[in-house]
């Protein structure tokens, strides 16, 4: 189903933009104080890419650091709200390389892991370097479902000049609406948003990827098959996408012919070894190389330690995990191959203060 066209800034709201406003003045104070668990804010990239696992030929890496591609945001971008709207932390990122250059989507927050989430856009330029776009933020929160925070960006091609980009939305639920839809974990709502592109810099909100009889009010990552120049890849004349947080505690497979309309069903696509751990924690990407597909994904240990692993199946059936490895990357926003190495970006390990991305390659 295509689920209702919003573009128009407070078109379908019940709030006056004044209103609006104001409610997003408070929420971004109430960021600042929010409390992040530390074994979410502690997490580093060495501790994911540091176990390689070499006789798994077909899985992904090992990664390394790459330092000539760091991104260092060195000032706060526009704040079109005007709510005195600053960030101290950016993060998870989804790069794409277009015409030479690669445009790097993040994550913004009011401080690591926090609500009060925009999404900012910066292009590297070979021989010149990064810029940050001028129409920064690309995407912020103007509807009623993103009044919490706009997050995670993923962004895909899937034409030519068509680019399609799935990001969370943060919003409070109602009693009625988590009675209606039957929520677990409180009354944060967050909804898969998507937005349209034919140049990556100018976003056009469409709503709704993800409809609340999926979602459950909760639903994170529109994990899409990808190739190594950014285009969404179609399995057996399909697009998937595998939704794995959220979702009533239901692992969800979503199939398109043409990236904006899905159905959904339930599917248990990961079932976690028993031996491995207790649950998946989230699936960060999906990546087709060569005759494989591979999920690169966090899972919780018997000891509720995040771990990484990536999982190979084959396109004739992606429901039956084939094997498993201790690799990973949790590229949460995928990975490209950029001068014939796979790369992706993380903003994990900055030190408190800065803001940074961090490119990995293999």
């Amino acid at each position: 189903m295509r689920c209702t066209t919003r573009t128009h800034l407070y078109a379908s709201r019940s709030l006056t933009m004044n209103d609006y406003n104001a409610t997003l003045r408070e929420k971004y104070l109430e960021a600042f104080n929010q409390e992040i668990r530390e074994e979410i804010t502690g997490l580093t990239e060495g501790q994911f890419i540091e176990k390689y696992e070499s006789e798994k030929t077909w899985s992904i890496g090992p990664f390394s650091l790459r330092g000539d591609l760091t991104f260092s945001k060195l000032s706060q971008m526009p704040d079109p709200t005007q709510i005195g709207w600053t960030s101290s932390s950016i993060f998870n990122p989804s790069i794409i390389e277009h015409d030479g250059k690669i445009f790097l989507f993040y994550r913004a927050a009011v401080k690591k892991e926090s609500l009060g989430s925009r999404i900012g856009l910066a292009v590297f330029t070979p021989g010149v370097g990064w810029q940050e776009s001028a129409n920064n933020p690309v995407i912020y929160p103007t509807q009623d479902n993103e009044i919490l925070s706009v997050e995670d960006p993923k962004v895909y091609r899937y034409g030519a000049d068509k680019f399609i980009m799935f990001y969370n939305g943060a919003w409070s639920a109602s009693p009625a609406q988590i009675a209606e839809y039957e929520k677990p974990y409180g009354d944060i709502a967050v909804d898969i948003n998507y937005a349209l592109s034919s140049d990556l810099v100018h976003w056009e909100k469409m709503g709704l990827a993800v409809p609340y009889s999926t979602s459950k009010l909760w639903a994170k990552g529109a994990v899409i098959p990808r190739d190594g120049q950014g285009n969404a890849t179609k399995i057996n004349g399909e697009y998937l996408m595998f939704i794995s947080e959220g979702c009533g505690g239901t692992q969800v497979l979503g199939r398109s012919e043409n990236m904006l309309d899905w159905r959904f069903e339930p599917c248990t696509y990961l079932p976690l070894p028993a031996e491995m751990g207790t649950h998946i924690y989230e699936v960060a990407c999906a990546v087709v190389d060569g005759d494989n597909l591979i999920l690169d994904f966090m899972y919780n240990s018997h000891t509720n330690e995040h771990l990484g692993a990536q999982v190979r199946y084959s396109f004739d059936d992606v429901s039956k995990p084939i094997e498993f490895t201790s690799n990973a990357t949790l590229a949460w926003g995928g990975m490209i191959k950029y001068q014939g190495k796979w790369l992706f970006a993380q903003g994990w390990d900055a030190p408190a203060g800065s803001e940074e991305i961090y490119f990995y390659n293999a």
